[in-house]
Order: structure tokens, then C-alpha cells, then sequence
């Protein structure tokens, strides 16, 4: 018809709004590197809710770890399934957050960050001198400095196709939250323009 523009039927379908997928990160490393503080900081810095891995330990964790024993597997279990729940949680109800959790070892991150979207590792490192002299100077803390050695003979450090953010914790805490702040808004760039 004259003076009326043709419908593309293709336009007039309703599209469906995605649900908008939460922003979550955990912030890895062995005992001393930071994640609490760092992690804090960056839930301050970005508004999200922070949960330190550590009061997710059971009881009985805390006392084996208090008494100088490094945790097994078995021990780990029933930690990494309260830090999966919690990300599960954020991210069906859409809340950002981080949780702070050592992570050493791949199978304990696949464990709880899976297959997760939206889902961000970032990898605190540092000397084993710079963590020793933390760990001797904090008080209150239930993990003995004497765990240290055994926390870096866990460590596996995140593989390439991991695709965490690794950050040397050499430098004041607002300046590793600013790297990590500009790392994730570079993820997420790249992530929307795929």
C-alpha cells in the first residue's frame, strides 16, 4: 500500500529478555597472600557482597588447621560445597560477590568454579619470603605460619585455559584492587563484544 512501510515479520517477534547473569569472583592463594583483605577491598571498591571463605570452614577444620595439621581432601570437601553453594546462590538470585578461598589445587577449582558463567578466578602470588613475614605478623588468625610450606607444596597455579587474573601482591592493597578492577572490566568487554 502507498505511503506505509512494509512490517518485516522477523522484527515484530518477541524477544525474550535474558536473565541477566551475576558477576562473581574468587579470589585465590595460599595462607597470607591477602584474599581477605584484597577481597574485601574489591567488594567495597565494586558494591558487591564479600564472604571470606574461611568462617565456611566446619568446626572441625578449624581446630585440625589450629593444631598445626594441614587439611586432606576429605577435610576440603564439605568447605568447597558451602563455597560452591554461596557462588550458586549469588548467581541465581543475581548478586555479585566474592569469596576469598585458597583454591590450590585445579580439582578444588573446577569444584567451585566449574562451568559457572560470569564466573572470575583471580590468583594472588607472591615470595614465599613477603607470605612468611605476613603470616608471623598476624595475629588471631587460626592457620599457623608453620603451614605455610605445605600450602605452597599444594599449590597448583592456575592453567592458561583457566583464565584467572593473576596478581603479585608486592604492592598497597588499592593499587592490586585497581589492576584487578581494570582486568575484570577488560574481561567483560571482551566477553560482550564474543
Amino acid at each position: 500500500m502507498r505511503g506505509e512501510d512494509t512490517i518485516d515479520p522477523a522484527a515484530t517477534i518477541l524477544q525474550t529478555p535474558r536473565r541477566p547473569q551475576a558477576a562473581a569472583a574468587v579470589v585465590m592463594g595460599v595462607s597470607g597472600s591477602g584474599k581477605s583483605t584484597i577481597g574485601a577491598a574489591l567488594a567495597k571498591r565494586l558494591g558487591w557482597e564479600f564472604v571470606d571463605g574461611d568462617s565456611l570452614h566446619p568446626a572441625a577444620n578449624v581446630a585440625k588447621m589450629r593444631a598445626g595439621q594441614p587439611l586432606d581432601d576429605s577435610d576440603r570437601a564439605p568447605w568447597l560445597d558451602a563455597i560452591a553453594a554461596r557462588i550458586d546462590f549469588w548467581i541465581e538470585h543475581s548478586t555479585p560477590g566474592i569469596v576469598a578461598c585458597s583454591a590450590l589445587k585445579r580439582r578444588y577449582r573446577d569444584r567451585i568454579v566449574g562451568d559457572r558463567a560470569g564466573l572470575r578466578l583471580i590468583y594472588l602470588y607472591g615470595s614465599h619470603e613477603l607470605i612468611a613475614n605476613r603470616l608471623v605478623a598476624r595475629r588471631g588468625h587460626f592457620m599457623p605460619a608453620g603451614l605455610l610450606d605445605s600450602q605452597f607444596a599444594a599449590l597448583e597455579p592456575p592453567a592458561p585455559d583457566e583464565n584467572a587474573i593473576a596478581v603479585n601482591i608486592g604492592r598497597p592493597v588499592m593499587a592490586i584492587v585497581e589492576e584487578i578492577v581494570t582486568a575484570l572490566s577488560y574481561r567483560a568487554k571482551i566477553m560482550a563484544a564474543s
